[in-house]
């Protein structure tokens, strides 16, 4: 019997999150992807289909692809969801388990005052 992959189980469970959950514009979705190099964060109004706010570990010197690096990413989105004036989020987690990288990036948005 042929074994389905890691990355196909995440997107079945991704789809089956996205169902249930929505960005608005009171509300907009923090979605987080993470790669082989790094790790993404972006804040998206469902509504009118806008990215809002986005930052990556790629994009920041001297942060690298752990732990520590998905706190900074989250601090960072937290800071300019604040200076955009949002105040909460609703989390898409996109099928990751909240644990790890994803956990970290979560408690530093968390650390800046962002809701969700």
């Amino acid at each position: 019997m042929k074994k389905t992959s890691n990355n196909k189980l995440r997107l079945h469970r991704k789809r089956r999150i996205r169902a249930k959950i929505s960005g608005t514009k009171e509300r907009p979705r923090l979605s987080v992807f993470k790669s082989l190099r790094g790790i993404y964060a972006q804040v998206i109004n469902d509504t009118s289909g806008k990215t809002l706010v986005s930052v990556s570990t790629l994009g920041i010197k001297k942060v690298s692809d752990n732990v520590e690096g998905a706190k900074e990413v989250g601090k960072l989105i937290g800071k300019k969801c604040k200076e955009k004036k949002i105040k909460s989020v609703v989390f898409d987690r996109a099928g990751y388990k909240y644990h790890g990288k994803i956990k970290a990036l979560a408690e530093g948005a968390r650390e800046e005052g962002l809701g969700f």
